[in-house]
């Protein structure tokens, strides 16, 4: 496998001051909801309530909160067109700088792994330069803050299986996800 080298910004000490959210309100995988920074994109959830959503940002990046469709408009497109099996990358600038330089390191060779393909906790780990460390990039894969864009989803066990999955319907929906792209390549 080709490994790619796109880069995602570079985690910065400033937080956001303003976050705007967005709905895709119907899609395979149900309603989904975005956040997005004047840097980028910030977060993509689920099942959850906007109230819900918006207090969840508000707590943790300390940041004032407004809904806003046409700051959210290029990711809701985009994974819109992701879940028809419309697209196979994504084209936004992602706003990481809250995570660590470690989790910065595992999003990014992350989001790096093809469409259609796939790579393990492990691969990760010795790609990072330290083979032990699966289980530390499976925490972060665990609470990857954009699921889907950074396609964590691509990420199985060293023999090949499903791991958990923190979307609506687990390991499923992860299951569901690989056959998208398996049927699309």
């Amino acid at each position: 496998m080709k490994h790619s080298q796109k880069q995602i910004n570079p985690a910065s000490s400033r937080a956001p001051f303003i976050i705007y959210i967005g709905s895709l309100h119907s899609s395979p995988i149900g309603q989904l909801w975005l956040a997005v920074t004047e840097k980028g994109l910030l977060a993509v959830d689920w099942d959850q309530p906007q109230a819900e959503f918006t207090r969840h940002l508000q707590q943790q990046f300390q940041a004032e909160v407004f809904y806003d469709e046409a700051h959210t408009a290029a990711p809701v497109r985009q994974l819109g067109e992701y879940l028809a099996g419309q697209r196979r990358q994504f084209d936004l600038p992602l706003d990481l700088s809250h995570v660590s330089p470690f989790q910065n390191r595992v999003l990014n060779l992350t989001y790096g792994i093809p469409y259609g393909e796939t790579l393990t906790y492990k691969e990760i780990a010795t790609l990072l330069g330290n083979p032990r460390a699966a289980r530390a990039v499976g925490r972060v894969e665990a609470t990857n803050p954009i699921p889907l864009v950074i396609p964590c989803h691509r990420v199985l066990g060293a023999d090949g299986s499903l791991h958990g999955y923190g979307g609506p319907g687990g390991i499923k929906l992860k299951a569901w996800l690989l056959e998208l792209e398996q049927e699309k390549v």
